[in-house]
């Protein structure tokens, strides 16, 4: 992992538009440049007053009011609400010059004149309103400011923009920033077996499910995955196929193809590749390398091979592109439960597994077959079985790499 991570580097940075840098990684400090929010407004719909007026209001005895006006959110004529005065103010309404306090419209009569509390505001810009209990200053108002002050700091280099953030840059007037963008990763799988899921197998073939898994699990890791369809087992039309995805390619991916077979096409066509055997299980035979300075990884061509290579080599080599802080799983101590009876000699053995939070502990999922998709399917991590490691005993405690 080491070796791949040393040689690839973060994305240089694009200013995007707000939307389009949703998943990317800031670099730069985002600062404020006006107050947010940016005037005092009501947090209620109700009734802008002055709280000395509301001063030992009750039920029986209500403070009355004379309205003088609505205020509406966006609103920029204001009434000036003066002594034993209400504007009846929306919510995000500015608040009206001489009010203080906002009373809630269920505190009052809405201006109706009933007994019973008013449920909803009526527009109406006259006439009397009962205000049956006191409010302090400043009750029911959003003060200037007080989400976030003028120059403070909003977003810091290295932030990933989700949708809150995001929220935040629209509040405060940014239209674009500057960011490392997503990278783009295109995902091949080889084989003359495979067949697109939707159409029907004949003897001997498969649906290709690695390339669907593998462009899932780069759009998971953050990246702008795109599938291409599977490529029969010949040298040439693979060096062509993958060649013309380079226009669109900040890594490549290929999944099969990288054995010892005599179809392994993905070892014959590409020279430039490092093809290696990894002590490891599963997932032992890999490559990678660089296509016209494009990163590309080898992946093999089982299924939990190849999503167990993504999650060690893949996952960590599209984080490092977007230039995130952390690029690797979270991983823990947790009880094997159930233990693991045989684990083979000299491999470090990555088992699926079901890990659960509330008891600390991990069960393995199937059995160590690189073919068993619906255990892959049940499994939310990995169980880490070390080299030097042949069995791990019940109730022994184990690394696990959470998946989710």
């Amino acid at each position: 992992m080491d070796n791949i991570l040393g040689q690839i580097r973060p994305l240089d940075p694009i200013e995007l538009q707000l939307l389009d840098a949703q998943g990317c990684v800031l670099v730069e400090d985002v600062t404020v440049p006006l107050a947010l929010p940016s005037f005092d407004n009501s947090s209620m719909d109700g009734y802008a007053i002055r709280a000395i007026d509301t001063e030992g209001a009750t039920a029986e005895h209500p403070a009355v009011l004379t309205v003088i006006g609505d205020v509406a959110a966006g609103a920029e004529e204001l009434p000036a609400v003066g002594p034993g005065e209400a504007a009846a103010i929306m919510t995000g309404a500015p608040m009206p010059p001489g009010a203080d306090a906002v009373v809630p419209v269920e505190w009052t009569d809405g201006g109706t004149g009933d007994s019973a509390p008013a449920t909803a505001m009526t527009r109406h810009t006259s006439g009397e309103v009962r205000v049956r209990r006191p409010a302090e200053p400043g009750a029911h108002i959003r003060a200037r400011g007080s989400d976030v002050a003028a120059g403070e700091l909003a977003l810091a280099s290295g932030t990933v923009l989700g949708p809150p953030q995001i929220a935040l840059l629209a509040a405060i007037g940014r239209a674009s920033v500057r960011v490392r963008p997503r990278p783009r990763v295109v995902v091949m799988s080889t084989g003359s077996e495979l067949v697109q899921p939707g159409e029907e197998l004949a003897p001997g073939r498969i649906h290709d499910s690695n390339s669907f898994m593998l462009t899932a699990a780069a759009r998971d890791a953050g990246a702008l995955a795109y599938r291409v369809g599977a490529v029969a087992d010949d040298a040439e039309t693979f060096r062509t196929t993958i060649e013309d995805q380079l226009i669109r390619a900040d890594m490549l991916v290929t999944t099969g193809g990288v054995s010892v077979g005599a179809y392994d096409v993905v070892k014959e066509a590409l020279s430039e590749i490092d093809f290696r055997k990894l002590a490891m299980q599963p997932g032992k035979p890999q490559g990678f390398g660089f296509l016209n300075g494009t990163p590309l990884l080898t992946l093999p061509g089982n299924p939990v091979s190849a999503y167990v290579s993504f999650e060690l080599f893949v996952r960590p080599a599209i984080r490092t592109l977007m230039g995130v802080e952390s690029v690797h799983r979270s991983s823990l101590r947790a009880v094997c439960a159930e233990g693991v009876a045989s684990s083979p000699k000299a491999k470090r053995q990555f088992l699926r597994g079901r890990y659960d939070q509330a008891r600390g502990t991990v069960s393995p999922v199937g059995g160590a077959g690189s073919h068993l998709v619906k255990a892959l399917a049940h499994a939310n991590a990995l169980i880490v079985v070390p080299e030097d490691t042949t069995e791990v005993a019940p109730g022994a405690e184990v690394d696990v790499i959470l998946l989710d």
